[in-house]
């Protein structure tokens, strides 16, 4: 078909029409190609971020039932002597460390789920760029 089309466009289009074509086409095609491997890379980064995102949400359960035993430690040394006083303060700080340890994994949450929605709208841009550059194509041919 391609071909028939080449034979109807060669009586018509002269070589040097038929050349600039040939060119628009093989940057379209190079064009298209590296939005391709645009997209799939934009895709690979965001798979990775939604693993880390998943594994961020795990660290948090984790922290959760931390701060959980840490409490129940807490409140278990409060009915002690003196002496373990000193456990409870221990036990505090581990609290606070799950609780700075839980921020934290909140905050990598937020910002793995921010950049999660930065590359859904990159590629839906990337989307919207190829099956631009696709009608050009297709008003070319």
């Amino acid at each position: 078909m391609l071909r028939s089309i080449l034979a109807d466009m060669s009586s018509s289009v002269s070589v040097d029409e038929f050349q600039a074509l040939e060119q628009k086409v093989l940057r379209a095609v190079e064009i298209v190609k590296r939005e391709r491997e645009a997209r799939a890379a934009a895709e690979a980064e965001a798979a990775s971020l939604r693993q880390q995102l998943a594994a961020q949400a795990e660290a948090v359960r984790m922290a959760q039932s931390q701060i959980a035993s840490a409490q129940s430690l807490a409140e278990a040394a409060q009915s002690k002597s003196e002496a373990v006083e000193n456990q409870i303060q221990a036990a505090q700080s581990q609290v606070q460390a799950v609780q700075n340890q839980m921020e934290t994994a909140q905050r990598e949450r937020e910002v793995a789920a921010s950049q999660i929605a930065a590359l859904n709208q990159e590629r839906d841009a990337v989307r919207q760029r190829i099956e631009w550059m696709l009608h050009q194509m297709d008003e070319l041919l």
